[in-house]
């Protein structure tokens, strides 16, 4: 069937109202409620499941997989805009620093080499296979969408299905393994506070109450001009569009060059924010409104993500996806039981129950599980993390960056190797430097 205009409003229209039943049932049914599951998971689940690969009830276009690449590349336009390039690191991050890097790069490397050393001589598997687990649990729907369109472009075939599944099989192990882990830290007095009764806009996915429901962004101009939603979808699209144009003119010249996407958007967004700092209006845009749009293109890349997996694809490595999802749940869970109490005793279930939702699925998914054993956010855990992603986004932005051109120039080898050592020192430096608090909970001097 041709593709129209008409197309995509039937795909974007069908995926919207999916999101809505979902957020209905996350409202309405108690087992939604318990396991936390958002409602763009829902929405995936459900058009993959009544789209043409499976019942064919839903007439989504062949291109809906293809939606993914242009959503990652709003995502991290959108977070150029946003993020703050400034902050100091506080010398109380230092350990959740080499805790969230050495578990992430760590992640990264060891199932990179697994895949190489393992997967491919026992199952045939591609070099690339192993990047899948970190593709979907530590990095997340958005890095899947990322890596995922890029390496496939590369022609490594079921690239994105592998990555989407990864990503979705992380975000229930999180939620399941992060209630469990919960329900043990109570039970067993390892929670710093009794924890209250998670709020019902929590579980239900609804604010009931018309004064608690918090804005989304400010306006910065007068609707008058410009309504302050367009100004900002529309400095928004035009990076991407810009990053877009840039791509094809580099390729153009240089054929065998191949620049993600989102990559280059996010470089196309550093440079418009330093351009509206240079005229002198570094608030012209508002950063919730950003960070609103951004959240919205992630809502639409998990659903439209989950939806355009291929079951047959998923189904030609069902076995070592098996396997490689038994060993990156054991790999988060010996972070949990292990390195967590020797990095942050004696409080350590707080950070280690945050650290295991983002090292599985996202940091939303740890915000809420932390919620749990520490309802009022009194152990610092956030403050912490939020001061050490200043160090550590280089590495999270940077290897979403370098996996894809690694698959491309056939180095996964060499990124397998240079990341586990990366954890090794980065995990090492606490323990080297006298980072790690003491058993009475205070910081040893550096």
């Amino acid at each position: 069937m041709e593709y129209t205009p008409y197309s995509l409003l039937i795909d974007v229209g069908w995926i919207s109202v999916l999101m809505v039943v979902g957020n209905v049932l996350r409202r309405r049914i108690p087992f939604f409620q318990t396991l936390l599951i958002p409602s763009p998971i829902t929405a995936g689940l459900l058009g993959l499941v009544l789209g043409p690969e499976v019942l064919g009830l839903i007439g989504f276009s062949q291109h809906i997989g293809t939606y993914t690449s242009i959503l990652i590349a709003v995502v991290f336009a959108s977070m150029a805009y946003s993020m703050n390039l400034t902050p100091s690191v506080r010398t109380g991050a230092k350990t959740m620093w080499s805790y969230s890097t050495g578990m992430f790069v760590g992640q990264w490397g060891v199932f990179i080499l697994l895949g190489i050393f393992v997967f491919k001589p026992i199952w045939g598997t591609e070099d690339w296979f192993g990047m899948m687990l970190p593709v979907g649990y530590v990095g997340g729907f958005g890095t899947a969408a990322a890596v995922g369109s890029s390496v496939e472009a590369a022609g490594a075939q079921a690239a994105s299905s592998l990555g989407f599944t990864s990503a979705t099989v992380g975000t229930l192990a999180a939620v399941v393994g992060g209630i469990i882990f919960a329900n043990w830290g109570i039970r067993t007095k390892r929670a710093a506070a009794m924890p209250e009764k998670l709020p019902w806009e929590l579980r239900s996915g609804y604010i009931d109450d018309e004064g608690a429901r918090p804005s989304i962004g400010k306006a910065t101009t007068n609707p008058s001009a410009l309504e302050p939603v367009a100004l900002h979808v529309g400095v928004v699209a035009f990076t991407v569009m810009v990053a877009y144009l840039l791509n094809k003119l580099i390729s153009s010249h240089f054929p065998s060059v191949s620049i993600p996407l989102f990559a280059m958007a996010f470089v196309v967004g550093l440079f418009g924010k330093l351009a509206l700092k240079l005229a002198g209006k570094p608030k012209y845009l508002d950063t919730d409104t950003i960070n609103s749009v951004s959240g919205a293109a992630t809502d639409y890349l998990i659903a439209f993500g989950i939806a355009s997996i291929v079951p047959s694809a998923v189904a030609d490595y069902w076995i070592p996806l098996l396997v490689l999802f038994i060993a990156g749940t054991a790999y988060c869970i010996f972070f949990f039981f292990v390195i967590a109490p020797y990095f942050f005793a004696p409080q350590w279930l707080e950070r280690a129950i945050f650290g295991w939702g983002w090292a599985t699925a996202a940091v939303a998914t740890g915000i809420a599980l932390l919620k749990i054993v520490d309802p009022k956010m009194k152990s610092g855990t956030l403050n912490e993390y939020g001061v050490a992603y200043v160090a550590y986004a280089p590495f999270e932005i940077g290897m979403t960056v370098i996996a894809p051109i690694a698959v491309i120039a056939h180095m996964e080898l060499g990124l397998g190797i240079a990341s586990t050592l990366i954890a090794v020192v980065v995990l090492a430096a606490p323990v080297v430097l006298k980072w790690l608090p003491s058993r009475d909970g205070s910081k040893k001097a550096a």
